[in-house]
């Protein structure tokens, strides 16, 4: 199997973490996919390209090539539900709506399934686990910031529009209270910016796993709806314009984020 990841190390105590912007497929999957899902429309499309500023600031990205349709980053890698809401596991079969992803009894194998977990889940985690250590070794803590996106309207899952930008903290669990603040502070001064923190989206896997204020490691997850940067429905068009001003707002968070860092993350061990 091909790369499965990028990865970029950083000079600074931060981490960037984009596990659903892959649009990779394992042949098994695409030839089993229905036509609506080739398009790949749960994607979390160009958040590469939106963070695309994190090299100048030093922080390091890492980024998953494969798709969620594939197997799902952010989900615990023995399937165990994270939400009582309906919603999509480790290997999806259905869109978010619920609808099938596959042709009838052409779904992946349990031999397949356990494949992708070593081949493409297992390599993201590794990277992931290895760099946040190497950083609070560095540095004494070490910061993770979980980067999605998302539709502004998701009928099937939520009544009316989400808010812009949604941050999640595990409902306070995953960083330090005052980083959260911190961090709300920057979302309340983005004029035109709705946010939320710990609303519909309290953080997956990822920032429940990794997100240890105890130990000096702080993880927070942004949902981002997708419509402050791109066109929501096919062709999935990349919006500049839109995109330059909320980049703006992502480069002034992740900015927060370091300067707490440098003022509180070792007192906060």
């Amino acid at each position: 199997m091909d790369e499965v990841l990028a990865f970029g190390r950083g000079r600074v105590p931060l981490l960037i973490s984009i596990p659903h912007a892959g649009t990779r497929l394992t042949p098994e999957v695409e030839a089993a996919l229905i036509a609506r899902a080739r398009s790949l429309p749960d994607t979390d499309r160009y958040l590469p390209r939106l963070y695309d500023f994190a090299a100048e600031l030093g922080v390091s990205l890492l980024v998953g090539r494969y798709s969620r349709y594939v197997v799902d980053l952010n989900r615990p890698p023995d399937d165990s539900p994270l939400y009582t809401m309906p919603g999509t596991g480790l290997f999806p079969a259905t869109f978010l709506d619920g609808t099938p992803l596959f042709l009838p009894g052409q779904e992946p194998g349990a031999a397949q399934r356990a494949g992708y977990l070593e081949r493409v889940w297992k390599p993201y985690h590794a990277t992931l686990a290895q760099e946040l250590a190497r950083l609070k070794a560095e540095f004494g803590y070490a910061l993770l910031f979980d980067a999605h996106s998302i539709r502004a309207e998701v009928p099937w899952l939520f009544e009316g529009r989400l808010p812009d930008l949604n941050l999640g903290t595990h409902s306070g669990a995953s960083c330090a209270p005052e980083l959260a603040e911190r961090l709300m502070a920057v979302c309340v001064a983005a004029e035109g910016y709705s946010r939320v923190l710990d609303g519909r989206f309290t953080g997956g896997y990822i920032t429940r796993r990794y997100g240890r204020p105890g130990e000096g490691v702080h993880a927070v997850q942004l949902e981002l709806v997708q419509c402050r940067y791109m066109e929501e429905d096919e062709p999935f068009r990349y919006r500049e314009d839109l995109a330059g001003p909320t980049r703006d707002v992502l480069r002034a968070l992740l900015e927060a984020m370091l300067a707490w860092g440098r003022e509180h993350g070792r007192r906060n061990l």
